[in-house]
């Protein structure tokens, strides 16, 4: 919507003039700034509202916070609403409703099921997601082998899944571990409608989520991805 003012200025009140035209400038560059401002949801990582209609479960392990951290708080929160699944094209920018992301439009590929030491594109692994696969990141930017492990070891107690065994190279499982440098905590996990985010490590409310949630996308297969290990966790065309 535009507005318009009608200002009259009168010769006797100039300084009344001055003030009522710094008010309108004001408010047309109000408008201005909230129209075109940055919405904070380019890369994702500002979504900090709890979707409607989902269900938040905290936890307060018994166990140190990681450093940092001032308290051990594990938060999952699940039923979250999926959001549409579009498949846009490669290399493109998006958004996600949570963070880490549960669902959404993402691009046509997806990353292999693996361990990476670099960031995995959210539009790639968001994908993998809807393969009803569970990706484990974290966010460290020090180093966190402590915390690596601790992901490392959820992972390989996970059993084989029978869809993944004719994948050349062959995978375990619909299981992608990535670091993640826009997460909200230290530790995260998420899958498709479900996410899980800690401020310390606690191996059994991880494990839980990952029985609980695991195979549970929209679409059931664990056909091969691109590894993205060499081109810096995007596309080769991506890349800058």
């Amino acid at each position: 919507m535009i507005a318009t003012w009608n200002l009259r200025c009168a010769p006797a009140s100039p300084l009344a003039c001055v003030r009522a035209l710094a008010c309108v400038l004001l408010s047309v560059a109000g408008l201005i700034l909230g129209g075109c401002g940055d919405d904070g949801s380019e890369d994702g990582n500002t979504a900090t509202e709890t979707p409607t209609g989902a269900e938040v479960v905290t936890l307060h392990p018994d166990a140190e916070p990681l450093p940092g951290e001032t308290a051990c708080t594990v938060t999952i929160v699940k039923g979250i609403p999926p959001e549409p699944a579009v498949h846009e094209p490669v290399c493109t920018a998006l958004a996600f409703a949570t963070n880490p992301p549960s669902s959404g439009n993402h691009w046509p590929n997806w990353a292999a099921f693996k361990r990476y030491t670099v960031p995995v594109e959210r539009a790639l692994y968001v994908h993998d997601q809807e393969h009803g696969g569970v990706v484990l990141s974290y966010r460290c930017p020090e180093g966190c082998p402590d915390v690596v492990a601790a992901l490392e070891q959820a992972m390989d107690a996970r059993p084989e899944d029978t869809l993944c065994s004719t994948n050349i190279p062959r995978v375990p499982n619909r299981l992608l571990l990535t670091p993640d440098p826009l997460l909200p905590t230290p530790i995260a996990a998420s899958a498709w409608g479900a996410t899980y985010t800690a401020t310390c490590i606690d191996a059994a409310s991880l494990g839980e989520f990952l029985e609980e949630f695991y195979g549970k996308g929209p679409e059931t297969t664990c056909a091969a991805g691109i590894d993205v290990a060499e081109t810096n966790g995007t596309l080769s065309a991506c890349q800058p």
